[in-house]
Parts: structure tokens; sequence; C-alpha cells
């Protein structure tokens, strides 16, 4: 008797949104549309006679037996790339990992590392989205999410891999201009403000047991990396953050005039949902942030050590 099977295509579209809970996400690691996985999941789903999924703004849920159809024909789809690789077919597909960040360390330091991850692991696409949301206000579902923290969200599993601290930064031409030999000299210069940070300053200076001191002048900016790009065009004197100026203090780019003392800041921190955190891409993803966050670090203390 002939068998009686569904589209082969409709059921890759399925087993791909089932297992990530979102068509786009689909889309993504299938590289077709998102159009196309919906039409691939109506055909099965009128193939069947049952509907697959239930519709939840961006989300899909499965139905109960939709899940249970989903765990009997994934594994198929693992025999059936081993059984290709065994006549010399490569089992190993690309992969899409769907990462969500800050534009300011996305820009700052995400960027100029990802290449090197790219060159180590070739089958995986990274897919970067900067947002400065909260983990729990995203209305998508990622792979990563890079946050401050420690911080503790329900469903989500938190990993420090890059610690921070801020200590005031400039041009070496503007310190050459106007010297900085203790932060008292800092009323000659004018000081770079970024509007989401309005204490950095003040704290700095009181850490540092300066009080009412009134600069030649100030400049506020809206977005954190605006104010770096000032500091590094020589306008003035901004409070750095160590994570995102090491690669800018390793070119010259940018100099540190004092030893001290340095502002205590947030970790950047890795959030995976529970359900991600045992993924393969996932685990790789997070270890070899760990790993450039651990060199930075021991490059920081060692360069400019407290």
């Amino acid at each position: 008797m002939k068998q009686r099977l569904p589209p082969l295509n409709a059921l890759r579209a399925f087993e791909a949104a089932g297992r990530l809970g979102s068509f786009k996400e689909a889309a993504a690691q299938l590289h077709v549309t998102n159009g196309a996985v919906s039409q691939q999941v109506r055909l099965l789903e009128a193939w069947l006679g049952m509907p697959l999924f239930e519709r939840h703004n961006r989300r899909v849920v499965l139905t109960a037996d939709a899940r249970a159809y989903l765990e009997q024909i994934a594994p198929l789809f693992e025999q059936l790339a081993l059984a290709t690789a065994s006549y010399g077919v490569p089992a190993t597909v690309s992969r899409t990992l769907s990462v969500n960040a800050s534009a300011t360390f996305t820009l700052r330091w995400l960027v100029p590392r990802l290449e090197k991850f790219r060159s180590e692991h070739a089958n995986i696409d990274v897919r970067v989205e900067t947002s400065n949301e909260p983990v729990e206000s995203l209305k998508e579902t990622y792979d990563v999410i890079i946050r401050g923290g420690p911080d503790t969200f329900y469903g989500y599993s938190m990993r420090p891999f890059l610690s921070e601290e801020r200590l005031p930064v400039c041009s070496p031409a503007l310190l050459s201009r106007l010297p900085l030999r203790e932060p008292q000299d800092l009323r000659q210069h004018t000081l770079l403000h970024t509007t989401s940070l309005p204490r950095v300053w003040p704290d700095w200076l009181a850490t540092a047991q300066v009080y009412d001191l009134s600069p030649a002048a100030t400049l506020t900016f809206d977005h954190f990396y605006l104010t770096l790009q000032a500091a590094i065009d020589g306008m003035g004197i901004a409070m750095g953050p160590t994570s995102l100026v090491s690669d800018d203090l390793a070119a010259g780019r940018l100099v540190a005039p004092f030893n001290g003392p340095r502002l205590p800041s947030r970790s950047y921190c890795t959030y995976v949902p529970d359900e991600r955190s045992a993924d393969d891409v996932v685990v790789l993803f997070r270890s070899w942030l760990e790993r450039e966050g651990m060199q930075q670090d021991h490059w920081i203390r060692g360069s400019h050590g407290r």
C-alpha cells in the first residue's frame, strides 16, 4: 500500500516553528520569509485537518495534539540528516542565533569581536538586534539577551561575562593641550554628559573627594556612544566604562589621565530563556562571550591596574 505522507517542506516549517515558538525565528533558521513559514504551516494544518498553533500576537504556541506530533517527528529529521551524512553529505546545516543587546554595547564591544566568532563557527549565522528595553518587556524571544546585571527574571538563566567600572577618559591631543595632573584640573575642561546617566560625573567627583567643581563647560548628548565619540574627537572629558573603551585605550584613541578612583558599575550578563539554556549553539556563544570578557578584564587590570 502506498504510504500517504505530508509535504516535507511543510513538515520542516512546522518542526522549526514548533521548536522555536516563533514563525519569525523559524524563517531565519530556514532562510525563508515569515510568510513562507506561515503558508507552509497552513498547508500542513489543511492536510492534517486540524490546527497546530494558537496565535498570540507575535508568538505561537503549539496545541496539545501538535506538541505530541512534534515529539514524534522531530527525531526523524535528525535521523534523516544522519542517514544523508553517511553518504558523504554533511549533516550540519547553517544555524541562526538571535541576539539582542543595547546599541552602544553592540557598536563598541560586540561588533569588533563578532568576526572572530564567525570565523571560528562558519555554520552559525548571528542575527543581532539592538534595544534598551528590559528583558521582561521584549516582545520577541531571543536565544541570548545581553543586559546589565546581575538581575533575576523568571524563566531565564543569567550569567555575567564582562565586568565594568567607570573612569574619566579623553583624547591624547586634548590632554597635551590641557594637562590633567589631578582631578581638580577638570575645572579647565569641558565635561561630557549623557542624558540617561545624569549621576555618573557627580558620583565620580564625590568618590574622588572633589566638591563644588565648576568645569569650563559641559556638553550633553542623548546617546552614550555620541558622548564617547565626542571624547575621541577631543571635545571634552567623558566618564568611560572600561568595557566599552578598552579598544580605544589599547589603540591610543583615548587615554585615562588618572590612576583612580574607579566608579563601580553593573556587569554585562547574558539572559537566556530556560528552554534554550542547554542548546549547543547558545552554550557555545555564551562560553565565547565569557572568554572574551575574561581576556578584556585581564588586559584592563594589567594595563590600567587599580
